[in-house]
C-alpha cells in the first residue's frame, strides 16, 4: 500500500497545538476592509480552534489519523 499524503491546502492552513489541538485562523481579513468596523477587523486578527465536531476531518486531512 503506497503512503498517505498530507493534503497540501490543509498543511498551508492547520497547525496542531502542543495539547493536540488544532489551531486555524479566522476568515474574513482579506478583502472589503474599508467597510469592516474597527472592532470587526480586531476580532478577527487572532487564531482559533477548529471545533471539535471538525477536528476528526482535519486530522485524516494532516495524516494524523488512520
Amino acid at each position: 500500500m503506497p503512503k498517505m499524503k498530507t493534503h497540501s491546502s490543509a498543511k498551508k492552513r492547520f497547525k496542531r497545538t502542543g495539547s493536540g489541538k488544532i489551531k486555524r485562523f479566522q476568515a474574513n481579513t482579506s478583502h472589503r476592509k474599508r467597510q469592516k468596523s474597527r472592532k470587526a477587523k480586531l476580532r478577527v486578527r487572532g487564531s482559533a480552534l477548529v471545533h471539535v465536531s471538525d477536528q476528526k476531518r482535519v486530522e485524516k486531512l494532516l495524516c494524523l489519523r488512520g
